[in-house]
């Protein structure tokens, strides 16, 4: 099978390293690859936000499959653009993707068919925004309606606070993204992170894992697209499971199905798991990153024939077998991320980090300039490592991130600090 990849982060260096690996793949091709990617495949000089460049490589190319990795290309039609080709792609149509790149119109969905959630407002203009907050308590959660690389959240825990968010999402803060602005209710309880893979009619479920949003230690500080991850996580127990799939995934695919616009790709629920079982906070269109990575550590089964089967409706029938091993990641990120930060500087150490037990590296931000490896991100690496248990997987991960040589890099010291803390 020849497999056209596009996206060139962390996420999709985890699964080009996990679809190179299937016995059915002849050939793999990148739009638009990278250091850790190319040594997979062949790397095409095509940007993935390109849709023409794109379905053009994929007809000369012959390519049997397209596997999108970010939500921007599908937010601007890619998939369907391929569909329109006759071109299996992994990847929900523009419509279906507003799941993620219209926090209004997930929501607006969800309260429809009476899925469990935080209540909310939508705004387009300030005064009234902030006339909604004054009828609600702290904390106060403000999002940027659309796609702002998972930092488009301001939780304020006071109201000022919480009326600058609304003027910093207003002025641009988040570019159009911030054009409208949704206002939900705190939700009290812990995240997780829960996958499922759709053709429009048949669901197959994968794993969940937890991720730690904030960049500080002790999950404080700004929101960035992710610091860390693991998986499995105890809080999401198998009654939480069946509660997940039979109030939330079901009546969403359902709804979309009903609407004309059947989801197929992966879907990614961010839930909060409160004392009243798990709550919707968001739908992400694609593999969440970092959660991706360590959910592909886990995986047995070979994941390309079930992306085909996703593409192609053949979803039927088909099933995943999972580790029983644990999976840990730290991000290295560089100094100063989420704001502003350096770039350009040698990263050392990667291969001493692969040869430690358990430990592969995904590159999330990296380059090569001058035949050296620098980094070229805020997100520059994903340690990642596997181990009979949660606590052996994150110790194995922090021995990977020590083999490392970045003076110009960060990472926080307690990743997968909730889970430990449960531990006996």
């Amino acid at each position: 099978m020849i497999v056209l990849l596009v996206g060139g982060g962390g996420r999709e260096h985890a699964l080009g390293w996990k679809i190179a690996q299937s016995p059915q793949i002849s050939k793999l091709y990148l739009a638009h690859g990278g250091p850790g990617l190319n040594p997979l495949g062949e790397s095409l000089d095509i940007n993935g936000d390109d849709p023409d460049a794109i379905v053009k490589a994929a007809r000369e190319k012959s390519v049997n499959l397209v596997i999108v990795g970010p939500e921007t290309p599908l937010a601007a039609g890619l998939a369907d653009r391929l569909r329109d080709a006759d071109i299996p792609c992994f990847g929900p149509s523009k419509a279906a993707a507003q799941l993620e790149t219209s926090k209004g119109f997930m929501k607006d969905l969800c309260k429809q068919i009476g899925v469990p959630a935080a209540d909310y407002g939508r705004f387009m203009d300030p005064v009234a925004a902030k006339a909604f907050l004054r009828q609600r308590t702290a904390p106060y959660v403000v999002k940027a309606d659309g796609l702002a690389a998972g930092k488009g959240v301001i939780i304020a825990q006071t109201l000022p606070e919480a009326d600058e968010a609304v003027d910093l999402m207003f002025a641009g803060e988040f570019g159009a993204a911030g054009a409208e602005v949704v206002i939900e209710d705190f939700m009290v309880g812990e995240e997780a992170s829960f996958f499922v893979l759709t053709d429009g009619e048949t669901i197959v479920p994968m794993i969940a894992a937890q991720d730690h949003k904030r960049v500080g230690e002790g999950d404080t500080g700004p929101n960035t697209g992710g610091m860390g991850a693991y998986s499995p996580t105890p809080i999401f127990s198998k009654s939480v499971y069946e509660q997940t799939m039979a109030r939330i995934i079901e009546p969403t695919l359902k709804a979309m199905r009903d609407r004309g616009m059947p989801y197929c790709g992966v879907l990614y629920a961010g839930l909060m798991i409160t004392d009243d079982g798990p709550k919707l906070i968001e739908y992400n269109v694609r593999f969440g990153d970092p959660e991706c990575q360590v959910i592909m550590r886990r995986l047995k089964s070979d994941l390309l024939p079930v992306l085909y089967a996703t593409a192609t409706g053949t979803l039927a029938g088909r099933s995943l077998e999972w580790s029983d091993d644990a999976a840990a990641l730290v991000v290295l990120a560089a100094n100063g991320y989420p704001g502003a930060y350096d770039k350009g500087e040698p990263l050392k150490g990667i291969d001493t980090a692969n040869a430690l037990p358990g430990v592969v590296v995904f590159h999330a931000g990296t380059d090569i300039r001058n035949d050296v490896l620098v980094s070229a991100g805020g997100r520059v690496l994903n340690i990642t490592a596997t181990g009979a248990t949660i606590g052996e997987a994150i110790e194995r991960a922090y021995h990977g991130v020590d083999a490392i040589d970045w003076p110009g890099g960060f990472c926080r010291s307690d990743i997968g600090w909730r889970v430990l803390d449960r531990a006996p």
